[in-house]
């Protein structure tokens, strides 16, 4: 009888001390100097694994998105510019798929790496602001955040600046303490980098020069060399770049001028407020998680355990105000400024500007971060993971069987690259060069075809990589798709005054997926011969 009735208390007993010891052992890791960097670097490639598998399966019935492709196709040359935007993240792309297969697969991953860089530059910015604990606590906040794992699925260049923005952060908390020049020569490169990646970054660059200006320590930084050296720096480094804009006769600005420059009043103030919307809502999930994280941390609900007004040494004030000031100014800044300049903002434009928010929490100096919330918030994590993970194969199935007539998600591309370049080859017995379609067609093809064509995008900006007189001289496919008529009207018109002598074709696509049909898709072709 005493067996039976102290044995379930015994094996609860010995469970509260297992994972007492698994959260001693991961806060003593992430304490430590000698192992906090491994477990990070650790943590951040598990994620990436972890999160790519799930995007492979949460993508299955799909084509990679149409920028995901672009950033390939801009790779595979490597140029000052790609006509829309600076060239860092065709470059990133250029170099990744040296390396990797050209698969949809490569493209998740190349994604999840992105943010997984990102999560380690950012524990290298928590430990200028925070103890250990509060630096790990924020990374795992991070990897919570949306944009991280499910959202972050698309490359491009929106999502490449996770990649220089925390680089250029940890410059300037550098620069900022260390005042020297080494250290506005890093600031310098750091912003340079970012610069070449999209010209958005600026809203970083200007929230970083108007914080150095607010801070009460503005004059100490301000007299040193470092943000001088660092100006000098930046404007030497962007020397090419500035002398390519000058020869395409500044065309990425005309380009954003056309594209994001609204005239209905009504519209902007819509997609300003749907801009601040869609962030808050992104920011929810690490915020709430963090709160859970703790609140299950001190056992109750009761704020003294992890709020209290004690002097807290483990924050370095003057770093946090930095980093307070920063995410601040570009939280703001954006929308306040699409207003007034009635300027189309996007809600992906906000992809890059909120890495800073979960340690802008955690350096609060009046939240405590008790030792336990480290294990509960990487449990937390733990488990939506393996949750996904296992939900992933059914969410594709379930997506697919609801939204299977959207064209623009589902859609064929990848047959239809593949069916083009067998027609091209059987046809004229060399290589497939050059496709003239709008980019969500042409882009794809480039991506799919084993030929990788290059693309011209009827009206709009070239990306420099192929050009008109080329496409004539090795000859093109043109491809409008007839599902859409406004652009079936421009694609049309634009292939009756370049491809007159054209075969015309007509092919339909359509894929399936776990049984279910996606939509059936007619393609207009337009088969352009080699010049003789």
């Amino acid at each position: 009888m005493p067996t039976v009735s102290y044995l379930p208390a015994a094996q609860r007993k010995n469970r509260r001390l297992t994972i007492r010891r698994l959260a001693a052992w991961l806060v003593s890791r992430a304490t430590d100097p000698k192992t906090g960097l491994w477990l990070v670097i650790t943590f951040a490639l598990v994620h990436a694994v972890l999160w790519t598998e799930i995007l492979i399966k949460l993508k299955a019935a799909q084509d990679v998105h149409m920028d995901v492709a672009e950033a390939y196709a801009w790779g595979q040359r490597f140029l000052l510019g790609y006509g829309k935007h600076p060239p860092l993240s065709g470059w990133i792309a250029g170099v990744w798929f040296k390396f990797f297969p050209v698969a949809n697969w490569a493209t998740y991953a190349l994604a999840m790496a992105t943010v997984s860089f990102a999560m380690v530059v950012c524990w290298l910015i928590a430990l200028r602001v925070v103890d250990r604990r509060r630096a790990f606590f924020s990374v795992v906040m991070l990897a919570l955040y949306p944009i991280f794992n499910f959202k972050g699925f698309k490359y491009n260049a929106d999502l490449a600046q996770l990649v220089p923005l925390p680089l250029l952060v940890l410059a300037y908390l550098n620069a900022f303490e260390k005042r020297s020049v080494k250290s506005g020569l890093l600031l310098g490169f750091a912003a340079a980098l970012a610069l070449m990646t999209k010209y958005w970054v600026m809203t970083m660059i200007g929230a970083i020069g108007l914080a150095a200006l607010i801070h009460p320590q503005r004059l100490a930084f301000l007299r040193s060399p470092a943000p001088w050296v660092a100006i000098g720096t930046m404007v030497v480094l962007m020397i090419p770049h500035v002398v390519w804009l000058e020869e395409v006769d500044f065309l990425p600005f005309t380009y954003a001028g056309d594209v994001y420059s609204l005239s209905d009043r009504t519209l902007n103030v819509e997609l300003v407020i749907g801009y601040i919307g869609h962030n808050l809502g992104l920011l929810a999930a690490p915020v709430l998680l963090g709160l859970l994280a703790l609140s299950l941390s001190s056992l109750s609900w009761r704020p003294a355990r992890i709020w209290s007004d004690r002097p807290n040494p483990e924050v370095n004030s003057g770093q946090a105000l930095n980093v307070w000031l920063i995410q601040f100014i570009v939280a703001i800044g954006p929308p306040l400024g699409a207003l007034p300049f009635t300027i189309y903002i996007k809600t992906d434009w906000g992809i890059p500007l909120f890495f800073l928010v979960p340690l802008a929490l955690v350096a609060i100096p009046r939240v405590r971060i008790p030792r336990m919330a480290l294990f509960t918030i990487t449990a937390i994590w733990l488990v939506i993971t393996v949750a996904m993970l296992l939900a992933a194969p059914s969410i594709a199935t379930q997506e697919m069987a609801s939204n299977h007539n959207t064209a623009s998600t589902y859609a064929a591309r990848s047959e239809l690259a593949r069916e083009l370049t067998q027609t091209w080859q059987d046809k004229f017995h060399s290589r497939w060069a050059v496709v003239a379609a709008h980019s969500d067609i042409s882009e794809p093809m480039t991506f799919y075809s084993p030929d990788h064509p290059a693309a011209i995008t009827p009206g709009e900006v070239s990306s420099g990589l192929t050009s008109l007189d080329e496409a004539k001289r090795y000859g093109f496919i043109g491809i409008c798709d007839k599902t859409d008529p406004e652009l079936l009207k421009s694609c049309e018109a634009w292939m009756a005054e370049h491809a007159r002598d054209a075969e015309p074709l007509v092919m339909t696509t359509q894929r399936f997926f776990s049984g279910h049909p996606g939509p059936s898709t007619v393609w207009k072709i337009y088969l352009v011969p080699p010049a003789k």
